[in-house]
């Protein structure tokens, strides 16, 4: 008896297969591709993410033959949107979380009375279903009028398998369309934004049973039709339910593409600075506070890439180059930032550069960018500064040296938690809430992955906070 959890990313879909006794069976992914028609708009085929899931589950499920996948759950990328027909089928490319095409549109939410806006308890960020909905309604008539539905990504994908539409709390509420206090729909606002309340799919709880396998699916996935699948939650949320962070106090630091910066809480407590997020846990009885950043691991790859650099030989740079880079500054603005920043629509930049530079400075640099990035995404989160040490999770966080760096940056031990796959555990764990193996989330907290301390700050720590000091007054712009 086996669980299969889809964890459907920006660029890549991960499936992950977890027995009831919480040890991973297999583990595979598929890649697509993330498009931008123009600049600073993100787009991405549904299609292809359905063609890269067949391809996952067929090589994750041929890993163990003899294991029987007894239900599916799912994780999925946040904030964008997927508008579809009346049968799930795509009337547009998916928008996805780093677009920033709706930023005038955000002007409607401004206009908005301070009560409906208090319902949103979020800051306003352009690159949500809303803001993006708007955009497709002012830009786009002809497709807003054919569509009949605005799924989130993972609600599209798990449509292709079920033929049914919902979708979940910790999804619905990283919308700008939901009412957080009132945890439902924000109708008032819905219509108030001159949106169709109807392309708004049912609210069902993560680990609720969303539908069954459909046949078709079934013979395109190699699956038996008629298994169980739950709703699943967004990533963020179901990689805090993957790695045991199963109450309110810790605070997990999650690196991947993004990195997200999380702290559960018993009752719904907005950012009164708007700086921060505020989302529906996975748990069904929790919610968590998050700072974003939007430039992480996305950065370091096209660092990586257009210096013809390894991985390795990113990671190790950390290790080559004393702290400070010689003098030499990134900014890792490469796409707008999350409010938390002071100016969230800077650009990147390398500033200070000399000819005695190597490219193992830039690397260097690029890697304490990144981090200063995520310290000021900390330094934001309200009541972040009461916790001395971070859980730490996600593929992006592994090598010791950036784990080192980041100790030494953020000021924090730093415990990892012993799962790279977080979220696609979270989505296996949700299909066994969804199946009666577990009979809630807190049930799940007897195979929560163990955690172990892998670095702590070191004499390094002075360095940086002065280094750290310079990066905050550098021009946000980087001109």
């Amino acid at each position: 008896m086996a669980l299969l959890g889809i964890d459907l990313g920006t660029s890549g879909v991960k499936v992950l297969i977890l027995d009831t006794r919480g040890s991973t069976l297999s583990v595979s992914k598929a890649s697509y591709e993330v498009r931008s028609p123009q600049p600073g708009r993100a787009e991405s085929d549904p299609d292809a993410w359905w063609r890269a899931t067949i391809t996952a589950v067929r090589a994750a499920t041929a890993q163990i033959p003899q294991v029987e996948i007894t239900a599916i759950g799912f994780s999925g990328q946040m904030h964008g949107v997927v508008p579809t027909d009346e049968e799930g089928r795509p009337t547009r490319a998916a928008l996805l979380w780093a677009d920033t095409r709706a930023e005038e549109e955000l002007q409607c939410y401004l206009d908005l009375p301070p009560a409906l806006l208090e319902q949103l308890a979020n800051p306003l960020v352009p690159g949500m279903a809303g803001p993006l909905l708007c955009w497709v309604a002012d830009h786009e008539p002809s497709v807003y009028k054919a569509t009949c539905w605005a799924l989130q990504p993972k609600d599209w994908l798990r449509c292709r398998l079920t033929d049914s539409f919902a979708t979940d709390p910790s999804d619905a509420s990283a919308t700008l369309l939901y009412n957080l206090p009132a945890d439902r729909w924000a109708d008032e606002v819905i219509d108030a934004l001159g949106l169709k309340r109807e392309l708004f799919a049912p609210v069902l709880a993560s680990g609720e049973s969303a539908g069954m396998l459909s046949g078709q699916a079934a013979r395109e996935l190699g699956l038996s039709p008629g298994l169980p699948v739950a709703t699943g939650a967004a990533d963020t949320a179901a990689a805090a339910l993957g790695a045991g962070l199963l109450a309110p106090g810790p605070i997990q630091l999650t690196l991947g593409t993004g990195a997200q910066v999380v702290q559960l809480i018993a009752k719904p407590q907005a950012d009164p600075t708007r700086r921060t997020h505020l989302y529906r846990a996975a748990d069904g009885a929790n919610w968590y506070r998050m700072a974003a950043v939007q430039n992480a691991g996305l950065v370091l790859d096209w660092v990586r890439r257009a210096l013809n650099a390894t991985w390795e030989e990113l990671y190790e740079s950390a290790n080559r180059v004393p702290p400070g880079s010689a003098g030499l500054m990134f900014l890792p603005y490469l796409t707008r930032e999350r409010p938390h920043h002071p100016n969230p629509g800077g650009a990147g930049a390398f500033l200070g550069m000399r000819i005695d530079h190597r490219r193992e400075h830039l690397l260097h640099a690029a890697l304490e960018g990144v981090a200063f990035g995520i310290r000021a995404a900390l330094d934001a989160l309200p009541g972040a500064s009461n916790e001395s040490t971070l859980r730490l999770a996600g593929g992006g966080s592994i090598h010791p040296a950036w784990r080192q760096m980041l100790a030494d940056i953020l000021g924090r031990e730093l415990w990892a938690v012993d799962t790279p796959d977080a979220s696609a555990r979270g989505a296996a764990l949700l299909a066994g809430i969804a199946n009666g193996i577990w009979d809630n989330a807190a049930a799940t907290a007897s195979i929560a992955p163990p955690v172990h301390l892998v670095a702590i700050p070191r004499g390094r720590k002075a360095v940086y906070e002065e280094v750290y000091a310079k990066f905050k007054r550098l021009p946000a712009s980087g001109t």
